[in-house]
């Protein structure tokens, strides 16, 4: 099957899929990826080619990807390799 292309409609499938299922992933992004340690809160928004918004206890937040993402199968191969990235504990 081929990757879908970061559409809004992609976008809104995968945030849905990272706030249900991996809400602690997503939290994971906003502390390390954010700089924001004490946060309590965190949901995925949106994925664009360049970055993902969060809201962060209330507040927007870019976290920028390391390559501008092609498709659907990059945005999770980049998100799991982000998560894998972080330091454990």
């Amino acid at each position: 099957m081929a990757a879908d292309p970061l559409t809004p409609a992609v976008s809104d499938r995968i945030c849905r899929h990272m706030n249900d299922d991996h809400a602690p992933a997503v939290l994971a992004y906003a502390r390390h990826y954010g700089a924001l340690a004490t946060a309590s809160q965190a949901r995925m928004v949106a994925i664009r080619p360049e970055a993902m918004e969060l809201t962060v206890d209330g507040a927007t937040v870019q976290v920028p990807f390391d390559h501008p993402l092609s498709d659907s199968d990059d945005a999770h191969r980049t998100l799991v390799a982000m998560l894998r990235a972080m330091p454990q504990g």
